[in-house]
């Protein structure tokens, strides 16, 4: 059983609004006043988490009822929240923004079923008396059992202006919780739909944190964000589901600034079924990690470090020799980019037999997929939910999974019995099974006599 104690959702009227600037800066203020933070982020986005983890010291998760299911949440928060003071859960797109398939997706819903008060971001750069009537709305529809609590506006210009839409907000009795200024060191380099992971530029992002993290403890009253995080009512809730032992093997897991895209929740699943996780930097080791029985390659931008990834040819050579003659391998987005042939015309390590090419077309949203074939993660016929986000493409694409969304279908993925390499991303936290066939067939490789 896991304990649910102090919590509070940072939502936002719409995407952009800083709603990642609002949650990474309090989680950072309140780790200054000593108090131990716990951090969620809502949905699958890889990129947030990163950020939540140089602000509070600890790793970053992820809450997505879509891939994971609604039953799931509740335990996934409880295992975010171990050993903290009080759980930042921060939101995705607007509040009541979902995957629109009738699957309780929102930040709304997710707060509903953790029972957490609802902080609103405002962005309030271009509205001044007009703020009463956006809030009121937000306050308005149900937001579960916490609802809405207060507001932090952002991107204020001047005390003039905060003091308008303070008045602005006054009759709805709904308090105004802090306020940061319109400053562009607040404003985090983009890239896409998301922001630059961290581990692409540690050092400034930490600067720039300081710096968030005292205007937040400025301009926003920390004890009565507290007093609202402390509204939730204690929960107990049943310990996520863990992986069961399949054997041991040792699993090269790519990091480095060019593949930050791996929950944590699926390398602890790994750990849990018996995998002893190694990590390595594709940019600059030069040969898989020694005694190796399985290898990850996760999402991230390798598309920024092509040049570098293609310059590293002792890898590569070790990379596709190993995985080709039957490495249990698992590679997903930018790992599949990387065990293509050539990645913008830039060799990479020729395990995939296609070619991938950057291009300005996003492929986003959640996905079912059908295994095709036997896989190291999943027999054929599994059915899988998870999530797509690219801009570029795979020629030929592959057939190693049927997916489906909304809107369309097609085909993905290249497998073999020891290989799947997809642009689908999957979250372990509710069912661990692919980590227990993935640790159980590199097992089974380590056993078998070299040939």
């Amino acid at each position: 059983m896991t304990n649910l104690g102090a919590r509070v959702v940072i939502a936002g009227t719409h995407s952009g609004v800083g709603k990642t600037t609002v949650a990474t800066g309090l989680m950072a203020a309140w780790r200054r006043r000593g108090v131990r933070v716990r951090a969620a982020k809502v949905g699958p986005d890889f990129i947030d988490p990163g950020y939540h983890a140089l602000a509070t010291g600890r790793p970053g998760r992820n809450l997505d009822a879509w891939l994971c299911g609604l039953a799931a949440i509740g335990p996934l928060a409880g295992r975010a929240a171990t050993g903290g003071d009080v759980l930042v859960v921060e939101g995705v797109m607007g509040l009541f923004d979902g995957a629109a398939d009738g699957t309780p997706s929102s930040t709304a819903a997710i707060a509903a079923r953790l029972e957490a008060p609802v902080v609103l971001v405002v962005d309030a750069a271009a509205l001044s008396q007009s703020v009463a009537a956006l809030v009121h709305g937000y306050a308005s529809v149900d937001a579960g059992a916490g609802g809405v609590a207060g507001v932090i506006l952002n991107r204020v210009a001047s005390d003039g202006h905060e003091a308008l839409l303070r008045d602005a907000l006054a009759p709805l009795r709904l308090p105004a919780l802090g306020v940061l200024r319109r400053d562009e060191a607040f404003t985090w380099r983009d890239r896409h739909l998301g922001l630059v992971p961290v581990a692409e530029h540690a050092g400034a992002v930490q600067a720039a944190l300081d710096r968030l993290a005292g205007a937040i403890e400025h301009g926003c009253d920390l004890d009565a964000l507290a007093a609202v995080a402390r509204r939730a009512p204690a929960r107990t809730e049943a310990a996520p589901v863990e992986a069961r032992p399949a054997g041991r093997a040792r699993v090269a897991v790519a990091g480095g600034p060019a593949f930050t895209f791996t929950y944590r929740d699926n390398i602890e699943a790994l750990q849990q079924a018996g995998a002893e996780i190694v990590p390595f930097d594709p940019v600059h080791d030069v040969r898989l990690p020694a005694g190796v029985d399985g290898l990850v390659v996760g999402g991230g931008f390798p598309e920024v470090y092509g040049e570098a990834l293609a310059a590293n040819t002792p890898l590569l050579r070790d990379v596709h020799d190993r995985v080709t003659a039957g490495l249990t391998t698992w590679a997903e987005c930018g790992g599949l980019l990387w065990l293509a042939r050539t990645l913008d015309g830039r060799p990479m390590a020729g395990v995939v037999a296609a070619d991938a090419a950057m291009t300005p077309r996003l492929t986003l949203g959640y996905r079912t997929g059908v295994v095709r074939r036997d896989t190291p993660i999943a027999p054929a016929g599994t059915e899988l939910r998870g999530h797509e986000f690219h801009y570029s493409r795979l020629d030929p694409p592959g057939e190693a999974i049927h997916l489906t969304s909304r809107f369309a279908a097609g085909l993905d993925g290249h497998a073999t019995p020891t290989l799947l390499a997809t642009y689908l991303h999957l979250h372990l936290g509710a069912d661990p099974t692919p980590a227990e066939r993935f640790v159980a067939a590199a097992h089974s490789r380590s056993l078998s006599p070299p040939t």
